[in-house]
């Protein structure tokens, strides 16, 4: 998973950064608002976190920019003991939750974990149903059926955790080439041989694809 991280104390921003690392997250970093709210337009992200006091937009303004623009990606803010009277502020213009300065790095982990659970299963678990008897782990990103293990390569699996992450609607070539391959040129027919292999380690219906649209994986109703 890919995560976004604004804070602009260097060692309090290194120490996130590398703790969240080693859990097996992507991070972003950024010490300044502008240059967060850039990136987050430009890339995929599927959490925010976000220290309020940041040069040039604070993290208020980074989060009103982007729900008014449509983006409902999860938000965390960081925040020192100061700016506890205005959370209702960020409750309103749309974060999700928040974690107060000092945090131990246990707190941030469950807090991180339990947020993109509720966001992407909807559900008090790490697991997602989905239809022909699969499940995914949406926290280890790894595919199940019947409890077996299916090995995927990595592309393969960020392939899968994208369709996943979009919950029963068609994914675009572009969307795919945007969120798998970081908008690097990958000809269609390339994407189509992965698409093929992903179905040949589970079933010939378990990316349901429609001609210029593009894929989907449906989750159990």
């Amino acid at each position: 998973m890919r995560l976004l991280l604004l804070e602009d104390d260097l060692e309090y921003k290194l120490s996130i950064k590398d703790y969240l690392e080693s859990l097996g997250y992507e991070i972003d970093d950024f010490d300044d608002g502008e240059d967060a709210l850039s990136a987050i337009y430009e890339n995929k992200y599927h959490l925010l976190i976000l220290d309020i006091r940041v040069p040039n937009i604070n993290g208020y303004e980074v989060v009103k920019n982007i729900r008014e623009n449509g983006d409902n990606t999860p938000v965390i803010y960081i925040t020192s003991l100061t700016d506890i009277n205005n959370l209702s502020l960020g409750y309103e213009l749309g974060c999700n939750d928040y974690i107060k300065k000092p945090f131990s790095p246990k707190e941030l982990k469950y807090r991180v974990e339990q947020l993109l659970k509720l966001f992407y299963t909807n559900e008090n678990s790490d697991k997602i149903k989905l239809k022909l008897e699969f499940t995914y782990d949406i926290l280890k990103k790894q595919l199940f059926q019947n409890s077996e293990l299916i090995q995927l390569t990595k592309k393969e699996s960020e392939v899968v955790f994208c369709l996943i992450t979009n919950k029963n609607q068609f994914v675009s070539i572009d969307k795919l080439r945007s969120e798998v391959w970081d908008d690097r040129y990958i000809c269609e027919a390339d994407i189509r041989v992965c698409i093929k292999k992903i179905r040949d380690k589970t079933s010939k219906d378990f990316i349901i694809n429609q001609r210029g649209i593009g894929y989907k994986i449906d989750r159990e109703e």
